[in-house]
Order: C-alpha cells, then structure tokens, then sequence
C-alpha cells in the first residue's frame, strides 16, 4: 500500500469521491471483505460488491487474498494507498496555469502555483512507483506571526531576494546531465477556523512550505 497515491484519471476521481466509496476506501486501510465492510458500514453485501467492483477497476483497491471458506470463497480487498489526492490534470482545460496572471500578491496566483505543485509532484510519484523508483523532493513548513503589514511585507521583500540570490548561485542551464527543479515559496494567513461558505476568518501570517521537486534518483 502507498502512502499516498494521486488521481489523475476522472473516472477514478468520480469513483473516489462517491461518498459510499470514499467510506469504503478509507475502511480497507486495513484490509477486508464484503462480508466484513458490510457489517462495518451497515450496508447491504450485494450494494457493497457492485461498488468495490467499480473501486478494483479504477485502481483504487486491489485484491490481496482470497479465502477458501467451505463452498465460499472470500475475497479480502484493501486500499491501493492510505490517502489520495486529486491531480488538478482531471479539470484539463479548467486547471489553473500559474503562466496566465503572475502576481506575487495574488492569492489566486499562489492557488495556481499549488495546483501546479501538486500535478507535477503527482505525476513523479505516479511515474516512480510505476518503475519502483523513488522521487528526490524537499519540504520547509513554518508558521511566522507578523506584529503588523509592514512587518509582513519587509519579510516578503527579503525572503523573495534570499531566494533569488540561492537560485542564482546554483542555477545553471548549462550542465551536462543537470536536472531541472521548481522551487515554490508561499506565504498566507492561516484560517483560524474551517472556511466555510466562501469566508474565512482573520488569523496569523504563515509561511508555506518551500518545495523543491526533483526528477527520480539515478
């Protein structure tokens, strides 16, 4: 099982967000059958074979024992991993490219940039466990509280030149064999309480994690 695998095909982000499924999924973390999920779940058996049938065809669980029990044969399932994301290439022409509108101070901007981030990374991780390789990548989470605005912009300002400086110093489009890497840097309030119908209330400065993707390792 993968810690977590991402979804880049509709039908299986469809399948993944059918709220029976989604329960379903997150019970064969640990893995079971029909018989038991039915009686977990207090679902019918025949509703709960139709849609583990739909959730082994979209990848999404697998079969990893079958139990001879008398004239039965029981079929244990698990997960496929312990969580999913959905990739933003299931919206196609609808995902957000970071390319359109670049501004640094435009929240949708940095909305852009991670879905991005999470579609790239998403196709890394998809690539290496097909090859059974591993994906090179570095994360920074830190949370920052501002004493005022302009305290907020002077570590924005200095932030975006320590950066430039670092990628300056060891960019170079020259190298035989280099690889190219993305380096993202956000910075927003951390909501203080879940976002609910389109509003969030006012909390303190974060900064986001600073990530750095990488091709697979040699």
């Amino acid at each position: 099982m993968l810690d977590v695998a991402v979804i880049e095909e509709p039908a299986a982000a469809g399948a993944s967000l059918d709220p029976i499924r989604a329960r379903i999924l997150a019970a064969l973390a640990e893995p079971g059958s029909a018989a038991m999920l039915a009686t977990r779940l207090g679902l019918p058996r025949q509703k709960l074979n139709y849609h583990l049938k739909e959730l082994e065809r979209h990848g999404l669980v697998e079969l990893v024992e079958e139990r001879r029990k008398g004239n039965v044969t029981e079929r244990i399932y698990r997960a496929t991993a312990a969580s999913y994301v959905i990739s933003p290439s299931v919206l196609a022409a609808l995902s957000p490219d970071p390319s359109r509108a670049p501004d640094q101070l435009s929240a949708r901007w940095l909305l852009a940039l991670g879905s991005r981030l999470v579609q790239e990374v998403g196709q890394l991780l998809t690539g290496a466990a097909r090859a059974g390789r591993r994906v090179a990548t570095f994360g920074i989470d830190a949370e920052v509280r501002f004493a005022s605005a302009a305290d907020r912009a002077a570590f924005a300002e200095e932030l975006a030149q320590s950066v430039a400086a670092l990628v300056s110093r060891y960019h170079d489009a020259a190298a035989p064999g280099g690889r190219s890497h993305r380096v993202l840097v956000g910075l927003h309030q951390i909501p203080t309480t879940p976002v609910t119908e389109g509003r969030a209330t006012n909390a303190a400065g974060r900064t986001l994690a600073t990530e750095s993707e990488a091709g697979q390792e040699n």
